[in-house]
């Protein structure tokens, strides 16, 4: 059986929900893509920390010591932050490897430019991951691209966000109360900052508008609002008119060409294809010329519907015609 080497980068939640799908579903992996996925290395940032036990796995701090495992074909990359993650995943791909990615600021950024030399090297990004989690939102419109049109965005693209608008609205507790409740369960980081600033859902935008459009609207000339400018009396009083905030994420292009986008608090009625989703879901509406609008659903973070939709994306690659990462 043919056999591809695989390394993760960062062990930490996602690198570790990798790790046990891959091991966990090697049969069904290999039925699907006709090769034995075999994790080899792990690259953390800390080697005397605690952590799940990897028997027969390399477990490293050096990059370099990853770049030379034997036949190695697929990178995931789970690191927290634009880099050192955008120049690892530059040179695996020059180093020949298929490379699967959930680091959407990096993303937003850098995944043009990874895109092409992925292309150039005949090798592919799998990115599914950087916007909405376990949401299949990627491969929607990469699937609509083929011979319909997309024409607007809106999407709930922070979990964080929607799980404090829908506390404050459910049981009228202050932006402060839910978000604290938020990072005691874990959807929110001690430093929440990007969350609630609306950057996060700025970033995956970015990343759907250039997947969508083929292009990105001029950053600086993106309005972008948090939900901290809320205030309870706000989502109280909608709530009590049959409206609802939500933060949404919206890109599109306007008649006379142009690429519009915008991210903060908005208003909406229950017509609105978003009204509904509470929690830390995340939904993204879809509107394209000839389907009409398709809203794709389910949570957008955690170990599991993160780390599997990156195994899938890795899936994905190795049934592409690229080339031969193999060996027997």
């Amino acid at each position: 059986m043919a056999t591809v080497k695989a390394a993760i980068l960062g062990f930490g939640t996602v690198g570790q929900g990798i790790y046990n799908i891959v091991n966990e579903r090697k049969e069904q992996l290999t039925k699907q893509t006709g090769q034995h996925i075999e994790i080899a290395a792990i690259l953390v940032r800390d080697l005397e920390k605690a952590r799940p036990d990897t028997p027969g796995v390399l477990v490293t701090d050096r990059f370099e010591d990853i770049l030379t495992v034997p036949d190695l074909g697929i990178v995931f990359e789970a690191i927290v932050g634009e880099e050192p993650a955008g120049t690892y995943l530059e040179r695996a791909i020059e180093s020949g490897c298929h490379v699967v990615t959930a680091n959407k600021v990096m993303y937003a950024k850098a995944g043009a430019s990874l895109e092409a030399l992925a292309r150039e090297v005949r090798t592919g990004v799998g990115y599914e991951a950087t916007v909405a989690g376990g949401v299949p939102v990627i491969k929607t419109i990469q699937n609509l691209n083929l011979a319909n049109q997309v024409t607007g965005i809106q999407g709930i693209l922070n979990g964080t966000s929607n799980f404090i608008l829908t506390k404050m609205r459910k049981e009228e507790c202050s932006f402060a109360d839910a978000l604290k409740e938020a990072q005691e369960l874990g959807y929110a980081e001690a430093d929440p900052t990007n969350d609630v600033s609306g950057f996060d859902a700025f970033c995956k935008l970015m990343i759907l508008s250039a997947l969508s459009f083929g292009e990105q609207p001029d950053w600086e000339r993106v309005p972008m609002k948090g939900i901290d400018t809320l205030t309870l009396d706000e989502v109280i009083d909608a709530d009590r008119q049959g409206l609802r905030y939500r933060h949404i994420a919206d890109v599109r292009r306007d008649e006379d060409g142009r690429l519009r986008a915008s991210v903060g608090p908005v208003l909406i009625g229950p017509d609105h294809p978003l009204y509904g989703i509470d929690g830390v879901d995340n939904a993204v509406a879809i509107e394209t010329a000839y389907a009409g609008t398709l809203t794709v659903i389910g949570p957008g973070a955690g170990m599991y519907p993160t780390a599997s939709v990156m195994v899938e994306d890795a899936a994905v690659l190795l049934n592409q015609p690229f080339r031969t990462l193999v060996t027997e």
